[in-house]
């Protein structure tokens, strides 16, 4: 069995992490939170590493899954990091959304300790994470790719290989930014109906029946009308991203209008008080300022 290292254990790392430890590999185990890699540890064959250097000294082969792009940075290449413990052939995948132009920055730097760097994202959230059903795109050298991609088999249904370092993040961050621009949509739409009295139930189905139809709004209308607002993907982390999206606009020199008016949502969503529920907690942005709530007529859902 490979030689294994994950880093970052939370919604999404750990359920990935857990994953490779049921195949039978062993991992070594890093998280800001100790007791978090103690825990999993007791899944399989697992060593507890009390730094990100230790990990890459004791793997041949590391993932990753944190938060944001300074973290990906101080984990792999700051003080302590997989940078200072990492071997000649070893690969890293990244699997967080962080900047492209960070990925760059790390594939050169690990490319001068003889070691690959793959970016990696993951789209699926918790339900994919935690079932193993994860969507990958994956910028990178393609050979190294191949090598890896057995071991994404374990986390994930679908992979796309999308080029060189940095456009799996380019990938993501896109799929991201129409995600969030749809659930804007859905946000203004369902609370202009609920507000002009058309039950929300049955604004669904007509979408649900036209070319409004979209996988987003299917995916998390319900969780609004039963008033469910607990995390798959937080408000945090898209506000996250969708900084992200319009970071590489600008560096790219491509406008993003729509994306811009959605962070003001995102960032009044973080300011009410919203930022770690679910994505679609921002529609009670909107329903609190027209004082309606997009809710179930029915105990059906």
């Amino acid at each position: 069995m490979a030689q294994l290292g994950f880093l970052g254990l939370g919604i999404m790392g750990g359920p990935m992490a857990r994953h490779l430890l049921e195949a039978g590999h062993r991992v070594a185990l890093w998280s800001h939170t100790a007791s978090k890699a103690q825990e999993l540890a007791a899944k399989g064959d697992a060593l507890v590493c009390q730094s990100p250097k230790q990990v890459a000294e004791n793997a041949d082969i590391i993932f990753l899954c944190v938060g944001d792009t300074d973290m990906s940075a101080k984990v792999t290449l700051g003080e302590g990091g997989l940078i200072e413990g990492v071997k000649p052939g070893s690969v890293v995948a990244d699997c967080s959304t962080v900047a492209p132009s960070y990925a760059r920055r790390a594939a050169e730097s690990l490319s001068a300790k003889g070691a690959h760097f793959l970016d990696a994202p993951v789209t699926g959230s918790k339900p994919g994470a935690e079932g193993g059903t994860l969507t990958f795109m994956v910028g990178g050298d393609e050979a190294i790719y191949e090598k890896v991609k057995p071991l994404m088999e374990l986390m994930g249904k679908r992979f796309y290989y999308c080029g060189g370092t940095g456009l799996g993040l380019h990938a993501k961050l896109t799929q991201n930014l129409i995600l969030s621009n749809l659930l804007q949509a859905f946000n203004e739409g369902l609370v202009l109906a609920t507000k002009a009295g058309v039950d929300a139930e049955l604004m669904l189905d007509i979408l649900e029946n036209s070319a409004a139809k979209s996988g987003i709004v299917s995916f998390k209308a319900p969780y609004v009308f039963r008033r469910d607002f607990s995390t798959n993907f937080s408000v945090r982390w898209m506000h996250k991203d969708i900084g992200l999206m319009l970071d590489t606009g600008n560096e790219m020199g491509v406008p993003l209008p729509l994306t811009a008016l959605t962070q003001q949502v995102f960032r009044a969503a973080m300011a009410q008080g919203h930022a770690d529920e679910d994505i679609c907690s921002t529609i009670k942005v909107l329903e609190e300022m027209t004082g309606v709530e997009v809710k179930s007529s029915s105990k059906k859902l």
